[in-house]
């Protein structure tokens, strides 16, 4: 009982770090982004995420299993560090580029929903009348957030970045199907979804031939992002997942990231919280609730990825 206490603490422990630094994001997005662009930043923050992967495994030994893969695991990886992080990023940090940071940062929340209905063609899923329900209450969510203050004027402020943040959602829910079926560990596999990411941004900076401008300036934003959003955000997670005697609890607590996120956004950025924006996110958070009600009443074996 009292290892199972002392685990749980762990647990809490690891979950309240990620979601502190999952919440910083939005905000070190947005000032990164004043120094360079999305790429730059994607560039910078991929390197120091590899760098800090490394290190993770010679520390955890993992690093003996960096080469043992088969044929398939090497198109895993190329296929997963496409969509995440170079695709991925790509869209989300040009629509950070665009919207207020109150804005593109819950937008791509929807994931959950989305997944459900990727899930159709991808794994023969059936939809259902509370499915569609629940992606008519997110939806619902995304037009209030949106809206920037202005849900009456049925207008939505700067559609190609809201789109770009949507689209990103859909990204993320791909990733998510197929990396789940690769069953290597999670810092091996992150680890070469990065390292083939990094090898796509240097195609695309060959056949662009877009500018790559260093300064510290830029960097320090950018390492941030690398550091705590991708790199060590993860481990914290994974850890807080290996500890936790009921997963349930500790997944549900990465809904209080976009909430303590406005705080920063607020208190940092200086923008001023829309009410559209609090109730755009009680909105998604209801949707994606009310898919999981479904779900957990009806348990369906090919959904258990």
């Amino acid at each position: 009982m009292k290892q199972s206490q002392t685990n749980d603490r762990k647990a809490y422990l690891f979950a309240g770090l990620t979601v502190f630094f999952w919440s910083t994001v939005a905000t070190a997005f947005k000032i990164a982004l004043q120094f360079q662009s999305p790429f730059e930043l994607l560039l910078y923050a991929v390197i120091v995420s590899l760098i800090i992967l490394l290190c993770i495994l010679f520390v955890t030994g993992k690093h003996r299993q960096l080469f043992s893969f088969s044929p398939t695991e090497v198109f895993s990886s190329a296929l997963l560090g496409f969509l995440n992080p170079f695709l991925y990023y790509l869209v989300l940090f040009e629509a950070y580029s665009r919207l207020p940071a109150q804005v593109a940062q819950p937008l791509n929340m929807v994931w959950p929903i989305v997944l459900v209905f990727l899930s159709i063609p991808i794994l023969g899923q059936k939809i259902s009348l509370q499915s569609i329900a629940a992606l008519l209450i997110s939806f619902a969510g995304v037009y209030f957030i949106s809206s920037q203050g202005m849900p009456f004027a049925l207008k939505i402020e700067e559609p190609l970045g809201v789109g770009l943040a949507l689209f990103s959602s859909i990204i993320w829910s791909l990733f998510w199907l197929f990396n789940v079926r690769d069953k290597r560990a999670p810092e091996i596999k992150l680890f070469w979804n990065f390292a083939f990411s990094l090898l796509y941004l240097a195609i695309f900076l060959l056949i662009t031939e877009v500018e790559v401008h260093f300064s510290w300036t830029a960097f320090l934003p950018a390492a941030y992002v690398g550091a705590f959003e991708m790199g060590f955000s993860f481990i914290l997670w994974l850890n807080a997942l290996r500890f936790a005697s009921k997963t349930d609890i500790i997944s549900q607590l990465i809904y209080l990231s976009p909430f303590i996120s406005l705080i920063f956004i607020h208190l940092i950025l200086g923008e001023q919280i829309y009410y559209t924006t609090i109730t755009g996110i009680f909105l998604i958070i209801l949707g994606i609730f009310f898919q999981k009600i479904r779900l957990s009443k009806k348990p369906n074996k090919r959904m258990e990825l």
